[in-house]
């Protein structure tokens, strides 16, 4: 098998798996720019788009590892081994508003340690990766290349997207994307230098907490999800 991006086979054969859902996706997304005269013909829209990515790639997946199981917000399908896919689409509001700011993240884990992470974003067909002790990158346009988090720490330099439903106190310039997987991969890549937001879904942030470790960063659980580049407190 020839390797579309810089890591192990078994990363390229789930980056394959992405693409040929996101293919269906782009199309999906056309549609939904038709129904925004519809809110709701939207939301339904958009909510069995997301069924159908659990059930295109699946098949893909088990081919990855066949004894694997499958964690989605949605779905969960145990396996014969300790090995699991976990799977979402990440901002899939933005989706319903025909708003090309979402992702598909997905993770590899094994004996409860995420071992693979991609996070791909279908409509401008960028994917942030990594892979465990080997770092986090970002593939565009046939290329790959290493990232890292930012080296910012002074209040007034950092930016710093939210996700959360309650007032807090915020740092810097404030961001809220509507994304979560997207925001977990521009704090990896430096784009953002922290990321906090209520208790979500594991399956949303699986493959982004992977790659903010990856990328030099940290990532804390403890009532709150706190990815930051390691060097500012939130």
């Amino acid at each position: 098998m020839d390797l579309l991006i810089k890591g192990s086979t078994e990363l390229n054969k789930m980056f394959m798996a992405l693409q040929r859902t996101a293919s269906g996706l782009r199309h999906d997304f056309g549609e939904v720019e038709n129904l925004q005269q519809s809110l709701r013909g939207a939301r339904d829209f958009v909510n069995k788009a997301a069924a159908r990515i659990e059930e295109s790639i699946l098949d893909d997946l088990l081919l990855v590892r066949p004894s694997a199981g499958l964690l989605t917000p949605n779905v969960t399908h145990a396996g014969a081994s300790r090995d699991e896919f976990v799977l979402s689409l990440s901002g899939a509001a933005n989706f319903v508003r025909a708003n090309p700011h979402f992702a598909i993240s997905l993770a590899l884990r094994s004996g409860d340690e995420t071992k693979i992470a991609l996070v791909y974003s279908p409509i401008d067909e960028r994917l942030y990766y990594a892979e465990q002790n080997r770092g986090a990158y970002v593939f565009s346009a046939y290329h790959s290349a290493r990232v890292r988090v930012s080296n910012l720490s002074e209040p007034s330099d950092l930016t710093v997207a939210y996700n959360t439903s309650g007032a807090r106190p915020t740092v810097g310039d404030v961001r809220r994307t509507g994304c979560p997987a997207l925001d977990m991969a521009w704090v990896a890549s430096g784009k953002f230098d922290g990321f906090v937001s209520d208790i979500l879904d594991y399956a949303e942030i699986a493959a982004g907490d992977l790659l903010v470790r990856e990328a030099g960063g940290r990532v804390t659980m403890d009532g709150e999800l706190i990815a930051s580049n390691g060097k500012i407190e939130l």
